[in-house]
Protein backbone atom coordinates (compact mmCIF):
# COMPACT_ATOMS: atom_id res chain seq x y z
CA UNK A 1 0.00 0.00 0.00
CA UNK A 2 1.60 3.43 -0.85
CA UNK A 3 0.83 6.76 0.68
CA UNK A 4 -1.94 7.39 -2.09
CA UNK A 5 -4.07 4.57 -0.53
CA UNK A 6 -3.32 5.18 2.82
CA UNK A 7 -4.69 8.59 2.66
CA UNK A 8 -7.75 7.38 0.17
CA UNK A 9 -8.74 4.93 2.90
CA UNK A 10 -8.66 7.84 5.70
CA UNK A 11 -10.41 10.42 3.35
CA UNK A 12 -13.33 7.58 2.74
CA UNK A 13 -13.62 7.03 6.50
CA UNK A 14 -13.99 10.54 7.13
CA UNK A 15 -17.11 10.70 4.69
CA UNK A 16 -20.64 9.78 6.26
CA UNK A 17 -22.59 10.04 9.27
CA UNK A 18 -20.70 7.40 11.23
CA UNK A 19 -17.48 8.40 13.57
CA UNK A 20 -13.91 8.62 11.52
CA UNK A 21 -12.80 5.51 14.13
CA UNK A 22 -15.74 3.11 13.40
CA UNK A 23 -15.65 4.35 9.71
CA UNK A 24 -12.12 3.22 9.47
CA UNK A 25 -12.59 -0.25 11.28
CA UNK A 26 -15.54 -1.06 9.08
CA UNK A 27 -13.49 0.53 5.95
CA UNK A 28 -10.17 -1.95 7.08
CA UNK A 29 -12.70 -4.99 8.21
CA UNK A 30 -13.45 -5.98 4.28
CA UNK A 31 -9.97 -7.19 4.03
CA UNK A 32 -8.06 -8.95 2.83
CA UNK A 33 -5.87 -9.83 5.90
CA UNK A 34 -2.51 -8.16 4.40
CA UNK A 35 -4.19 -4.93 3.36
CA UNK A 36 -5.09 -4.59 7.39
CA UNK A 37 -1.22 -5.04 7.77
CA UNK A 38 -0.27 -2.94 5.01
CA UNK A 39 -2.46 0.05 6.31
CA UNK A 40 -0.86 -0.39 9.46
CA UNK A 41 2.72 -0.32 8.00
CA UNK A 42 1.77 2.88 5.95
CA UNK A 43 -0.19 4.36 9.45
CA UNK A 44 3.38 3.80 11.65
CA UNK A 45 5.66 5.54 8.61
CA UNK A 46 2.98 8.36 8.66
CA UNK A 47 2.88 8.64 12.08
CA UNK A 48 6.49 8.53 12.25
CA UNK A 49 6.69 12.00 10.59
CA UNK A 50 5.43 13.79 13.10
CA UNK A 51 7.17 12.31 15.54
CA UNK A 52 9.03 15.64 16.47
CA UNK A 53 9.45 17.95 19.61
CA UNK A 54 7.67 20.62 17.92
CA UNK A 55 4.76 18.48 16.79
CA UNK A 56 5.01 17.27 20.56
CA UNK A 57 5.41 20.64 22.27
CA UNK A 58 1.75 21.65 20.40
CA UNK A 59 0.24 18.42 21.61
CA UNK A 60 1.59 19.56 25.07
CA UNK A 61 -0.14 23.35 24.58
CA UNK A 62 -3.64 21.63 23.22
CA UNK A 63 -3.73 18.77 25.80
CA UNK A 64 -2.26 20.88 28.72
CA UNK A 65 0.29 18.22 28.98
CA UNK A 66 1.51 15.21 26.91
CA UNK A 67 3.04 11.95 27.80
CA UNK A 68 4.36 9.23 25.70
CA UNK A 69 1.25 7.46 25.03
CA UNK A 70 -0.65 11.17 24.73
CA UNK A 71 1.66 11.89 21.99
CA UNK A 72 1.10 8.61 20.34
CA UNK A 73 -2.96 9.35 20.27
CA UNK A 74 -2.16 13.16 19.16
CA UNK A 75 -0.45 11.79 16.11
CA UNK A 76 -3.33 9.28 15.71
CA UNK A 77 -5.82 12.40 15.63
CA UNK A 78 -3.67 14.27 13.13
CA UNK A 79 -4.13 11.13 10.70
CA UNK A 80 -8.00 11.60 11.46
CA UNK A 81 -8.15 14.96 10.76
CA UNK A 82 -7.29 13.93 7.25
CA UNK A 83 -4.21 14.35 4.50
CA UNK A 84 -4.40 17.85 4.81
CA UNK A 85 -4.83 18.92 8.13
CA UNK A 86 -1.83 16.41 8.61
CA UNK A 87 0.37 17.86 6.37
CA UNK A 88 -0.45 20.99 7.32
CA UNK A 89 0.53 20.26 10.36
CA UNK A 90 3.52 18.34 9.91
CA UNK A 91 4.95 21.35 8.02
CA UNK A 92 4.29 23.95 10.82
CA UNK A 93 2.88 22.68 13.88
CA UNK A 94 1.66 26.17 15.06
CA UNK A 95 -1.13 25.88 12.04
CA UNK A 96 -3.01 24.16 14.24
CA UNK A 97 -4.23 27.27 15.86
CA UNK A 98 -6.06 27.79 12.74
CA UNK A 99 -8.55 24.74 13.70
CA UNK A 100 -11.55 24.72 14.63
CA UNK A 101 -11.56 22.04 17.03
CA UNK A 102 -8.28 23.90 18.85
CA UNK A 103 -10.02 26.78 19.09
CA UNK A 104 -13.06 25.10 20.42
CA UNK A 105 -10.38 23.89 23.32
CA UNK A 106 -8.58 26.69 23.77
CA UNK A 107 -12.05 28.33 24.83
CA UNK A 108 -12.44 25.64 26.87
CA UNK A 109 -15.87 24.60 25.72
CA UNK A 110 -17.41 21.76 23.94
CA UNK A 111 -15.59 18.42 23.67
CA UNK A 112 -12.38 20.38 23.70
CA UNK A 113 -11.92 21.00 27.37
CA UNK A 114 -8.13 21.08 27.22
CA UNK A 115 -7.49 17.83 29.37
CA UNK A 116 -6.08 14.86 26.91
CA UNK A 117 -8.74 12.88 27.69
CA UNK A 118 -11.19 14.81 25.71
CA UNK A 119 -9.12 17.30 24.16
CA UNK A 120 -8.95 18.39 20.22
CA UNK A 121 -7.39 16.03 17.95
CA UNK A 122 -6.15 13.04 20.35
CA UNK A 123 -7.55 10.51 19.14
CA UNK A 124 -6.22 7.16 20.89
CA UNK A 125 -8.65 4.45 19.23
CA UNK A 126 -7.90 5.11 15.51
CA UNK A 127 -3.68 3.84 16.90
CA UNK A 128 -5.83 0.56 17.25
CA UNK A 129 -8.15 0.44 14.18
CA UNK A 130 -5.87 -2.19 12.30
CA UNK A 131 -6.02 -4.56 15.61
CA UNK A 132 -10.14 -4.29 15.76
CA UNK A 133 -10.78 -4.50 11.72
CA UNK A 134 -8.17 -7.59 11.90
CA UNK A 135 -9.99 -9.19 14.71
CA UNK A 136 -13.18 -8.60 13.30
CA UNK A 137 -12.42 -9.73 9.77
CA UNK A 138 -10.68 -13.64 11.03
CA UNK A 139 -12.94 -13.92 14.22
CA UNK A 140 -9.55 -14.00 15.94
CA UNK A 141 -8.09 -12.39 19.12
CA UNK A 142 -5.78 -9.67 19.82
CA UNK A 143 -2.76 -12.07 19.91
CA UNK A 144 -3.44 -13.90 16.19
CA UNK A 145 -3.05 -10.07 15.24
CA UNK A 146 0.01 -9.59 17.05
CA UNK A 147 1.47 -12.73 15.80
CA UNK A 148 0.26 -11.43 11.81
CA UNK A 149 2.47 -8.39 12.48
CA UNK A 150 5.31 -9.74 14.13
CA UNK A 151 5.13 -12.17 10.59
CA UNK A 152 4.30 -9.06 8.13
CA UNK A 153 7.37 -6.84 9.89
CA UNK A 154 9.74 -9.69 9.48
CA UNK A 155 12.72 -8.49 7.07
CA UNK A 156 11.36 -4.85 7.38
CA UNK A 157 12.96 -3.69 10.41
CA UNK A 158 16.46 -3.39 8.34
CA UNK A 159 14.39 -0.07 6.79
CA UNK A 160 13.79 1.15 9.95
CA UNK A 161 15.48 4.58 11.18
CA UNK A 162 15.32 6.35 14.36
CA UNK A 163 13.29 9.63 13.41
CA UNK A 164 14.78 13.09 13.58
CA UNK A 165 13.17 14.67 15.97
CA UNK A 166 14.75 18.18 16.05
CA UNK A 167 15.76 20.00 18.80
CA UNK A 168 14.48 19.04 22.20
CA UNK A 169 13.31 21.70 24.41
CA UNK A 170 11.73 22.58 27.62
CA UNK A 171 7.71 22.43 27.15
CA UNK A 172 7.42 24.21 30.57
CA UNK A 173 9.32 27.06 29.72
CA UNK A 174 6.70 29.27 28.27
CA UNK A 175 9.14 31.46 26.13
CA UNK A 176 10.53 29.06 24.56
CA UNK A 177 6.76 28.38 23.74
CA UNK A 178 6.23 31.20 22.56
CA UNK A 179 9.22 31.41 20.56
CA UNK A 180 8.60 27.78 18.69
CA UNK A 181 4.73 28.31 18.43
CA UNK A 182 3.67 31.56 18.67
CA UNK A 183 -0.03 31.56 17.83
CA UNK A 184 -0.69 28.35 19.87
CA UNK A 185 1.00 29.53 22.74
CA UNK A 186 -1.19 32.88 22.44
CA UNK A 187 -4.32 30.43 22.61
CA UNK A 188 -2.93 28.07 25.43
CA UNK A 189 -0.74 30.36 27.40
CA UNK A 190 -1.29 33.37 29.28
CA UNK A 191 0.23 36.29 28.68
CA UNK A 192 3.87 37.12 29.80
CA UNK A 193 4.31 39.31 32.55
CA UNK A 194 5.12 42.86 31.69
Amino acid sequence: MNTEEFWDIVESARTGDKPFYEALVDRLAVGPEQAILEFEYRFDQVTDAVYRWDVWAAAYLIGGGCSDDGFMDFQAGLVALGRDWFEKAARSPDDLADHPAVIEAAAGSGSGSGSRGDSAIFYEEVGAAGNVAYERLTGAGADAYEEAWDRYQDGREDEEEEPDMGEEFDFDDADQMRKRLPRLSALFLSPPAL
